[in-house]
C-alpha cells in the first residue's frame, strides 16, 4: 500500500525540482559542432543546470556546475535519437543512468575537464564500467533523501554547506552527485582529489582542511562536479583555443571617446 503513495509522492518532488527556472542565458555556448569536434573519450562535460535542483547543487557546492556527463565518443555502440548519435553517459535522480546526445546541453555553460595521461586502455576501462551500468535504475522513492532539497538553503556555515549532501543520503543524491563518474576513474585509480604525493623528487603537501574535506568525500563517495573543475588532475581544455583561436581576427567596434 504504502509503494504507489511512495512513488506519487517522490514523482511529484522530482517533477518539481526539475522544472526549470525563468531568464537563463548562458555566458557563452560554443557552437555544438565546436564542442563535439573538442571532445576526446573520457572527457568530463560540466554543466552550468537552470533548475531548482541545479540552483541548489550550485548552493551546496559553491559551484557554477551543478552536472556531470562523460564523453565515450562515437566509437562506442549506443542507439542513436533523430539522427544524432548518443555519446554522452550520466545519471539523474529520475531516470537513472542513461545515453544522451550531446545537443541536448548546446544553451547551457560548459566546461570540459580532461583527465591527463591515460593510456588507451584505461581510457576504455573507465567507458566500459559507464556503458555496462546503462539501463540501471535508481530507487527514487526515498522520499526524505529527496525531500530535504526542498529546502536548498539552510542557514550553515559555507565550510559545512558541502557535507549537508552526505546526511541522510541516498540513490536520489548519488544521481545527483557525479557518483558514477567518481567510481569509474577510481576504478583505475586514477586520483580525483588533491592528494599528498611526492613528484620528482619534491614533496606536494595539502592543508589539513582540504584533506579533511578529501576524506569526507571518499568516504560517503559523493563526488560534485565541482571536484572535477578543481581537481589538479584534469586538465581544463577551452573549445575556442582548440579550433584555432586568433583574437586578431575579431572584428572590433570603435569606441567614441566619452
Amino acid at each position: 500500500m504504502f509503494k504507489p503513495i511512495a512513488d506519487w509522492i517522490s514523482q511529484r518532488i522530482l517533477r518539481y525540482l526539475e522544472k526549470q527556472t525563468g531568464r537563463y542565458a548562458p555566458f557563452f555556448a560554443p557552437d555544438i559542432e565546436v564542442l563535439r569536434k573538442t571532445l576526446q573519450p573520457c572527457d568530463i562535460l560540466l554543466i552550468e543546470g537552470n533548475s531548482r535542483l541545479s540552483a541548489i547543487i550550485k548552493y551546496l557546492t559553491q559551484s557554477t556546475w551543478s552536472h556531470a556527463a562523460l564523453y565515450v565518443g562515437d566509437g562506442v555502440e549506443l542507439c542513436i535519437t533523430i539522427g544524432e548519435q548518443k555519446v554522452l553517459i550520466e545519471a539523474e535522480a529520475r531516470t537513472g543512468i542513461t545515453a544522451g546526445v550531446l545537443s541536448k546541453y548546446a544553451v547551457f555553460n560548459t566546461r570540459i575537464c580532461r583527465p591527463m595521461g591515460l593510456s588507451d586502455d584505461e581510457r576504455r576501462k573507465v567507458i566500459d564500467y559507464v556503458v555496462k551500468r546503462i539501463g540501471t535504475p535508481y530507487d527514487s522513492r526515498q522520499i526524505i533523501d529527496l525531500a530535504r532539497y526542498l529546502f536548498p538553503y539552510p542557514p550553515v556555515p559555507v565550510a559545512l554547506r558541502r557535507r549537508l549532501l552526505a546526511i541522510g543520503s541516498g540513490d536520489p543524491t548519488r544521481a545527483i552527485c557525479s557518483t558514477l563518474i567518481g567510481e569509474a576513474f577510481t576504478a583505475i585509480h586514477y586520483p580525483i582529489l588533491p592528494e599528498n604525493a611526492v613528484i620528482g623528487g619534491k614533496a606536494y603537501a595539502i592543508a589539513p582542511y582540504v584533506q579533511s574535506e578529501s576524506d569526507h568525500i571518499r568516504r560517503h563517495g559523493l563526488f560534485t562536479p565541482r571536484d572535477f573543475d578543481v581537481s589538479p588532475y584534469f586538465e581544463i581544455v577551452k573549445p575556442q583555443s582548440e579550433n584555432g583561436f586568433d583574437f586578431h581576427a575579431l572584428p572590433w567596434i570603435p569606441q567614441e571617446p566619452v
